[in-house]
């Protein structure tokens, strides 16, 4: 590609900036948490066919959970959330494949007094816009779109088929993008602009998310002596699976990539509920969360490692006499992590891209996430290069989730010259 065509897609990414921040908006402000996604893949697939794609819409296959490897547990009906795919094919393919990815669903927002802007408004402000998703990672879904758009209001088309993949449950099991793969939705490299502060990811951390349901001994407060708190009891065994965490932490300097990652185990407690009564002693408790191992490692291992640490830390702590052995549960994502090896030309496109659209200053660095991706789907599963690429934003999963505009531009201009080099263009 000569400076003049690179500088042509680059002008053109500048011209529809004020309409992607407008259609950003508009996704933020339709809420998309689990289950209720419908809305937003209704915009997504509107602005779709808008533009010429062919459409398809489709929903999880409830029956490949347990039978197809790059499916996690699964604990809700899947009649309606649904996958939106856009494909454009070329009209005499001669160069590479692509296929652009981002997930529509979002976290909860916690309690909206907290924010300084009600999380669904998605308010602007200087360099920030502001909303539960913005970041994590509906603008990475707009960068993917407009930077297709670019190209073609450039004068080009792109020489090899693209795809935009909109997909539901990448924040509980990673079955949308699963979904998508089994479907075929692959290609010679993939691409998902999730917030990684304009760097890309090195490697991921395999996940599994667990539910742990503790049985005490229920008693009347003049008897208190009798009981034994479900609720204490949780408690003690969050402060055990802190020493597993510590465990498979200590793994990290033997992994490739790891051995500089703070804490790649990262157990996290999301959820607990507990207690029948407010004066008695309560009989049941109940916590989910999630914990990460290594790219290369069994998940259904790493699955069993952890129910039998559990099992052995009940029977050896006395603040658990007399109470039933806690009930272990998986119930989101269960998948192995990556790693991308360097030296891939994916990457080496990823790295032009990123530079020229700096007017060729700093250099690409990548790093290692600490979670799950969908990136980890399609490389482990697929065989398929998966670049994760994507702007800048803060408090993702948090108060006052935002994204910064300016780092969204130099984003969709990256990806719009990766797509262009990758794929080849012609006028």
């Amino acid at each position: 590609m000569d400076d003049t065509a690179r500088q042509r897609i680059l002008d053109a990414v500048d011209a529809a900036f004020d309409a992607q921040v407008d259609f950003l908006a508009s996704l933020v402000r339709c809420a998309s948490q689990r289950g209720a996604e419908t809305g937003v893949q209704d915009i997504v697939e509107a602005a779709l066919r808008d533009r010429g794609y062919h459409v398809d819409r489709f929903l999880i296959d409830p029956d490949l959970v347990g039978k197809h490897p790059a499916f996690s547990p699964v604990t809700v009906p899947y009649d309606k959330m649904a996958n939106v795919v856009g494909v454009r094919k070329a009209g005499t393919p001669k160069g590479r494949s692509l296929a652009l990815n981002a997930h529509v669903d979002v976290v909860p927002t916690g309690d909206p007094v907290r924010w300084e802007f009600p999380p669904y408004d998605a308010v602007k402000r200087g360099d920030w816009l502001y909303g539960r998703g913005a970041g994590d990672m509906k603008a990475g879904l707009t960068a993917a779109l407009f930077a297709l758009d670019a190209i073609r209001a450039a004068g080009f088309e792109l020489t090899a088929d693209v795809q935009l993949q909109s997909v539901v449950e990448e924040e509980i099991t990673g079955n949308g993008a699963a979904m998508a793969l089994v479907k075929g939705y692959v290609a010679d490299a993939i691409l998902i602009p999730e917030p990684t502060d304009e760097k890309l990811v090195r490697a991921n951390s395999g996940v599994n998310k667990f539910a742990i349901t503790v049985e005490g001994v229920p008693a009347h407060p003049r008897e208190i002596d009798q009981g034994i708190s479900a609720i204490d009891a949780a408690v003690r065994l969050i402060g055990h699976l802190r020493k597993l965490e510590a465990k498979w932490n200590e793994e990290r300097p033997s992994k490739p990539f790891f051995d500089d990652v703070e804490n790649p185990a990262a157990l996290t407690i999301g959820t607990i509920v507990g207690g029948e009564w407010i004066a008695s002693v309560p009989s049941s408790c109940r916590f989910e969360g999630r914990i990460g191992f290594y790219p290369g490692d069994d998940p259904q291992r790493r699955a069993r490692e952890f129910e039998a640490f559990v099992a052995d830390a009940v029977a050896g702590d006395p603040g658990f006499r007399n109470c039933p052995p806690p009930r272990v549960e998986w119930v989101g994502v269960m998948h192995a992590g990556y790693a991308l090896e360097p030296g891939s030309d994916a990457e080496a496109m990823l790295a032009l891209a990123h530079q020229a659209a700096r007017d060729g200053s700093g250099s690409l660095e990548a790093y290692v996430m600490a979670c799950y991706l969908d990136a980890a789907v399609f490389a482990v599963h697929g065989n398929i290069p998966s670049l994760v690429y994507g702007p800048v934003a803060e408090n993702i999963h948090a108060v006052d989730e935002r994204v910064s505009l300016s780092s969204l531009k130099r984003v969709t201009k990256t990806i719009a010259l990766f797509a262009a080099g990758w794929c080849g263009i012609r006028s």
